[in-house]
């Protein structure tokens, strides 16, 4: 195959592929049989303006030995800009702008059609998929686009978005996690029930880092009282709906409920209070009230049993009772 060409300014695609075929005198049937993309494809869309799909312009992009997503500008300029927008154009594209890290081009292509709020569902779970995936920053414009279109909406569509807009903007810069935070807790009610504990979960995380103890604590004992309702409705409603529902967690269900007590002891060991402190590690060191006896259930009831036995050695030493200090350095040199 002959490499290159002298790259003209030219409106469209199909203008510029068909200067290369000149340029390196071929044939329509030659590029076909090259690239692998059907010549009367290529005829139409030459001819008859048709627009070709974006596997079939990585193809050509590829035989034409141009980077990869070269015409990915033009591409949206011709067929999302200068067209009605089309979702079987778009949705493959956004895949391949993510993964080749082309924002800029996300950004043309949301800003195109996100002036009409039916696309919001199918854009978001587009989002949803980058984000399985890994891809943060792509997947957090499309959440950004969704949520401003939808931003009038009270729906759980926005509350999820705004919910994964923090989750990608928690990091090392502590003045962004609390922006990030208190941006996200007005939309924490509106998650499903279930998606509320990790949420809350999550926000507590971010107060504890932050050292916001007042923040900290309602946090923390809105989600217990929220994983109290829920587990005793498990427990209660054994339908395969409510079995579905709590898989979305990423922590036994229980586990809630005795993270709350973990977390108040340290709002207590903050002000100073450590008999509180302690009487909140006394509660998630006795968890005789788990019902699930599974593997994953039992790592997590051994995990806060060693956890509380050396915070009660802990908070029992800084309430001043020196009576279990030599068990308190047995704990601690095992």
């Amino acid at each position: 195959m002959k490499g290159g060409y002298d790259l003209k300014h030219t409106p469209t695609i199909s203008a510029e592929f068909e200067a290369y075929l000149t340029q390196n005198d071929m044939t329509l049937a030659q590029f076909a049989e090259y690239s692998g993309v059907h010549q009367r494809t290529l005829s139409n869309w030459v001819t008859q303006h048709r627009p070709v799909s974006v596997q079939q312009l990585d193809r050509i992009t590829v035989a034409m030995g141009l980077p990869e997503g070269y015409f990915y500008d033009l591409y949206i300029e011709n067929y999302i800009i200068e067209r009605s927008p089309n979702m079987r154009r778009i949705e493959p594209l956004l895949y391949r702008c993510a993964e080749l890290d082309k924002l800029d081009a996300i950004r043309r292509i949301v800003g195109q059609i996100m002036d009409k709020l039916m696309y919001s569902p199918r854009l978001f779970d587009i989002a949803e998929t980058l984000f399985a995936q890994g891809q943060h920053a792509a997947a957090l414009l499309l959440y950004e686009s969704v949520a401003e279109g939808e931003k009038y909406q009270h729906s759980e569509r926005l509350a999820v978005c705004q919910y994964r807009m923090f989750t990608i903007q928690v990091g090392d810069d502590q003045s962004r996690n609390l922006r990030a935070a208190t941006l996200f807790e007005a939309f924490v009610e509106r998650l499903d029930e279930i998606e509320q504990l990790d949420a809350l979960k999550d926000l507590a995380n971010v107060y504890r880092s932050l050292r916001k103890w007042d923040r900290l604590d309602e946090t923390a004992r809105k989600m217990r009282e929220k994983a109290k309702v829920q587990y005793s409705m498990k427990h209660q409603q054994k339908s395969r709906e409510r079995n579905q529902s709590s898989k979305k967690l990423s922590r036994p269900m229980f586990v809630y409920i005795t993270y709350a007590d973990l977390l108040l002891t340290g709002v207590c060991e903050a002000q100073g209070d450590y008999q509180q402190a302690l009487q909140y590690t006394y509660a998630y060191a006795n968890l005789d009230w788990v019902k699930e006896t599974d593997e994953e259930t039992q790592h997590w009831v051994n995990l806060f049993k060693h956890w509380a036995e050396g915070n009660i050695y802990t908070y029992k030493l800084l309430s001043g009772d020196v009576g279990v200090l030599n068990d308190y350095v047995k704990y601690i040199t095992v």
